[in-house]
Order: structure tokens, then sequence, then C-alpha cells
């Protein structure tokens, strides 16, 4: 008993002890569980205190880069913003600029509006006085007609009357009517006898003045063509070139400066081109240039010097030039000031004619004119002569070479004759003495003779398009040729639409549309063409 009692003791004891032992585990482990937990949730904050300063960084970092990649692209922004704008700033003054030219553009225009204007209200004027005028003179014809007629009735009835009493008049009275009829029928026959007079006078009048012309011509010989300016230098290698433009274009600059025309250097070998509106200037500044190669010093100093020197020598040259001119022409007592802008003429061309020649020949032409007609032949070789001087200063002074021309002149004392072929020389003023017309055919022969002026090709060619399309707009007109270099143009009509009647107004209309419509030298003829060909055959 004593031993199942211990066995059952011990047994009890055991089961004590590992439940004892059981509870301490499990408390063991429970704080064993919480110390390790209380670690991990040490080690678990401090890892997330790492990752949030990680983060922090990280997200400064990231702050950084984006306020730095904002920045760039601000900057960027900035500076294309700033170069469109530089860009509208330039394209709003270039625009400005264009809009300030075609201002005065604009002003210049209106300006010639505002003259044509004013020209064409003084033509319109003088229109209106010639057609009151006409008017006028109608109603005179009229009148004088109705007044022809009752005079005609009267008479017809006093020879019927009259042939009632010559029955019964005597041998006398008879005799008497008799010659108061054949006075009658002589003054009808003399008035006959006179029209046919003055027709045959026109006539001869006309073939006087052709052959006038003519001989003229054909006593005047000169050059057919004119003499150009020189606008076009030859370089004698490129290293001549480098020293005509200069470091930096230096020379160049100075050279157009002290000249004042514009020099262009390009890749054509061997040759500088001078460019200038202005003649004389542009013959200064080609020998001036010309001069510098020939001595090789250039530089700016140097190019005054010269440029100074060959504008002196040009100054004298023109004195002679004009003086020259005047004995060549056999003008005596000109004034200094006139033969001086005489010898300007040298340099200026017109439709390629040189107008110092041309005034030349003019002059000429008007002697032979003057001589043959009676009149006084060095008054109008004087006419002829000045007549184109208004050119030489036409750069400088403003208004049509014809007013600058009679201005200048009237200051030195010219007679009125002389002015008035001046001024009028372009129908611009009423002719006052027979000289002006003697200008004006002389003009116009010197200018349109063959071989005088010369144009473009093109310009040519589309004068003659010009011509041929105003004759063939008219209603009728199935052809128009331009021949003879444009000098006429003929017109051929539908027969059937357009009798001879017609073509008469037709080549009136053509000449004055030409007239309005198209610049050219000297005059064009107009010859309408109407044909009727009926064909048949027999067989």
């Amino acid at each position: 008993m004593w031993t199942l009692a211990q066995s059952t003791q011990g047994l009890s004891w055991l089961l004590g002890s590992t439940v004892i032992g059981v509870v301490i585990g499990a408390v063991g482990a429970v704080i064993i569980t919480k110390i390790a937990g209380a670690r991990t949730i040490s080690h678990a904050r401090r890892e997330a205190q790492g990752i949030l300063k990680e983060g922090r960084a990280e997200a400064e970092t990231l702050k950084k880069q984006i306020e730095l990649d904002t920045r760039n692209d601000l900057a960027k922004l900035r500076e294309t913003f700033h170069k469109e704008a530089n860009g509208q700033r330039s394209e709003l003054k270039d625009s400005e600029r264009r809009l300030t030219k075609r201002e005065d553009t604009l002003d210049r225009k209106l300006e010639t509006l505002g003259t044509k204007g004013r020209y064409l209200d003084e033509r319109e004027d003088t229109l209106n006085q010639r057609e009151k005028s006409v008017s006028a003179k109608d109603a005179e014809l009229n009148t004088a007609l109705t007044h022809q007629k009752e005079l005609n009735e009267k008479a017809e009835h006093e020879q019927k009357q009259t042939l009632l009493r010559i029955a019964n008049l005597s041998a006398d009275d008879a005799r008497k009517e008799a010659l108061q009829m054949v006075e009658h029928e002589t003054q009808h026959e003399a008035a006959q006898v006179i029209k046919r007079a003055m027709e045959q006078a026109e006539q001869e009048c006309k073939e006087n003045a052709q052959r006038i012309t003519l001989q003229a011509l054909q006593r005047y010989a000169t050059e057919h063509t004119a003499d150009a300016t020189v606008s076009a230098i030859p370089i004698p290698s490129d290293d001549m070139k480098g020293r005509v433009i200069g470091r930096e274009g230096r020379n160049i600059r100075a050279f157009e400066k002290a000249t004042g025309v514009d020099v262009i250097v390009d890749d054509t070998p061997g040759v500088v081109v001078v460019s200038c509106f202005d003649p004389i200037r542009r013959a200064v500044a080609s020998e001036s240039l010309q001069k510098l190669l020939d001595d090789g010093r250039i530089h700016p100093t140097r190019i005054e010097e010269v440029v100074e020197q060959i504008r002196k020598d040009m100054n004298e040259r023109l004195v002679k030039i004009g003086r020259d001119a005047c004995i060549e022409a056999n003008i005596q007592g000109l004034h200094p000031r006139i033969s001086e802008m005489m010898g300007r003429l040298k340099y200026r061309l017109s439709y390629g004619q040189n107008i110092l020649r041309h005034s030349m020949e003019t002059a000429y032409l008007c002697q032979v004119m003057a001589d043959e007609m009676g009149l006084d032949g060095g008054l109008a070789r004087r006419c002829g002569f000045l007549h184109d001087i208004g050119k030489a200063m036409d750069h400088d002074v403003e208004g049509t070479h014809p007013n600058i021309g009679r201005d200048f002149c009237k200051k030195f004392g010219e007679k009125d004759a002389v002015l008035n072929a001046i001024a009028g020389h372009h129908n611009d003023i009423p002719a006052t003495t027979p000289y002006t017309p003697i200008v004006m055919v002389a003009d116009a022969v010197s200018g349109a003779r063959p071989g005088a002026r010369r144009e473009t090709l093109e310009k040519y060619v589309r004068r003659l398009e010009q011509l041929e399309s105003i004759a063939t707009s008219l209603k009728g007109v199935r052809q128009a040729f331009a021949v003879q270099a444009g000098r006429e143009v003929r017109v051929i009509v539908d027969p059937d639409s357009i009798d001879d009647t017609n073509c008469t107004y037709i080549a009136r209309d053509i000449a004055k549309r030409v007239s309005e419509e198209m610049t050219f030298p000297g005059e064009i003829r107009v010859t309408v063409l109407r044909e009727m060909r009926t064909v048949e055959y027999a067989r």
C-alpha cells in the first residue's frame, strides 16, 4: 500500500512538476514572444524611420530635380519667346518700313494724279471753250446757209420776174438785165475757181513741206549710233578686286560715299560694275576707279583725292564740251552757264540717243527748214539747239524739261521766240511764233529717223503686240499687222459689216487710242483696208 501510495504521490508530484514546467514554459514563451515582438517592433520602427528618411531624401531630390527641370524648361520657353518676339518685332519693323515706302509712293502718285487732274481740268476747259466756239460757228454756218437759201429763192423768184418783164422791155433794158444775170453767173464761177485754187494751194503746201523736210534730212548726215556711258570697269586680276574692296570693305565704302554710286563686285572675272542713275556721277566714278586701278594705291584718303580731282576735271570738261558744241552748231552770244548745261547733255541719253547730238541735229534741221520758208535761219538754229536743255537739270529741279529749260534760259536773257520754242516743242503751250512748230517737226524727225534711237527686244515686241491688240479690239476688225518696225499698223476690216465711211472712223479711233495708251517716238501711221471679192466659176 505504501508503495502504491508512494507511486501515486510520485505520479502526482510528476504531474504537478510537469504542469508547473508547462506553465513556466508557457510563461517563458509568452515572455520570450513579447521580448521578440518588442525587438521586432523596434527594428521595424527603425526600418520605417530609415525608409521614411530615404523617402524624404528621394522626395527632396526629386523635388529639386523637378524644380531644376522646370527652371530649364522655363528658360527654354523664355528663350523661345524672346526669339519669336524678336522675329515678330523684325517683321513689324519690316512691315512698317514697307508701309512707309508705300505711303511715300502713294503720296507721289497722289501728287502725280493731282497734277494730271489739273492738266485734265485745263484740257477740259480748253475743250469746252472749243466746243462753245464750234457751236457758235455751227450756229453762224446754219444762219449763213439759211440766209443763202433765202437769197437763192429770192434770186430765182427775181429771175422769173425778170424773164416775165423781158418780153415787154426795150433792147437797152434787156441788155442790162442780161448783163446782171451774166454777172451773177460769173460770181458763182469765180467762187468755184477760188475753191479750186485754195485746194491746189493746200496740196502744193503739203508737197513743199515734204520737200523741205526731205531736203533737210538729205543735207544733214550724222552717226546713227550714240555713245553710251561706261559702267563696267575692267580689273587686271582678282587680287586687285580685293584691294578695291579693302579690309572689311573700307575702300569700297569710302569710294561709294565719295562718288555717290553703287559698286558691284561679284564673281564675274575681270569686271567691276558701277551703277548710278546720274550719268555724270557714274562717269566720274568710272574714271576715278580706272585711275585708282592704274595707280595701284587704293585707300580712303587716296580715293577722296582722286574723286575730287576727277570731279574738277569733269566740270572743266563739261564747259569745254558745251563751248565746242556751240562752235560746231554756230551758236553765238550764248551765256557761259547755258553752254555748260549743254555740255552736260553729252552724258544724257533718250532711248539710246545722245541728247547733245540730238540737239545739234535738231538745230541744223531747223535752220534748213527756216531758210526754205524764208525765215531767220540763225534764230531757228538757236531754238533747235536749246530745246532740250531742261534735260540737263531734270534730276535736280522739279517739273518737266520744257518748263525747266524755259525758266533757266529766261534768267539769262534769251528771246521770247526761243523761250516759246523750248516750252512748246511738246505742244504743252500754244505756239506764238513759227519757230516753235519748226522745232517740233525737227525734233520728231531727229528722233524718228532710222537708227536714231534703240530699245530692248522685249520693249520692241511688247510695243508691236500692244499696237496690234489695240487695232483688233475694235468691232469689225479681222486682222491687224504692225509693219515698218512699229511705225505703221495695217488693219483689215470685215467688208460685210464695215462700209467705206466707217473705215475713216475706225482709223481715227485707232490713232486716238494709240496716242493715248502708248508711248513711242515720232508718229505711227494707221492704214485701214476694206476689200470685197466675189468669186464665181464657169464650168
